[in-house]
């Protein structure tokens, strides 16, 4: 079992910035990778960064590219998304997710194994 508890959410105004942390516990953090994914009111949840479980890759959906950065610190169990130059379509519980083994492109809710849950992300004009 892997728990993962996220923070750093809050009200922002539109182009401030956010960093959001989830911070795991339970088996080896390093075994995993780790995913943020998001979850706006009426909508699914949809993918929103990912990295590998050495940091060698990262992973973006193209709505947030040069915005947001995903990054992990191993040795603090942490994985880290830095949020840059938010919109209001931002606006969205963001959640973390956990993924044994390696992360390939294309990779959605199915295929995590452990979620966090979720930290509000408002951004508003």
């Amino acid at each position: 079992q892997v728990q993962l508890v996220e923070s750093g959410g809050g009200l922002v105004q539109a182009g401030g910035s956010l960093r959001l942390s989830c911070a795991a516990s339970g088996r080896t953090f390093s075994g995993y990778a780790m995913g943020w994914f998001r979850q706006a009111p009426g909508k699914e949840r949809e993918f929103v960064a990912a990295i590998s479980r050495s940091s060698g890759r990262t992973y973006y959906a193209d709505f947030v590219k040069g915005r947001f950065t995903i990054s992990r610190d191993n040795a603090k169990n942490t994985v880290y998304l830095q949020m840059n130059a938010l919109k209001p379509e931002d606006t969205a519980v963001y959640y973390c997710a956990a993924r044994s083994g390696n992360w390939y492109p294309g990779m959605g809710v199915r295929d995590l194994d452990y979620w966090g849950q979720g930290t509000q992300v408002t951004v508003s004009s």
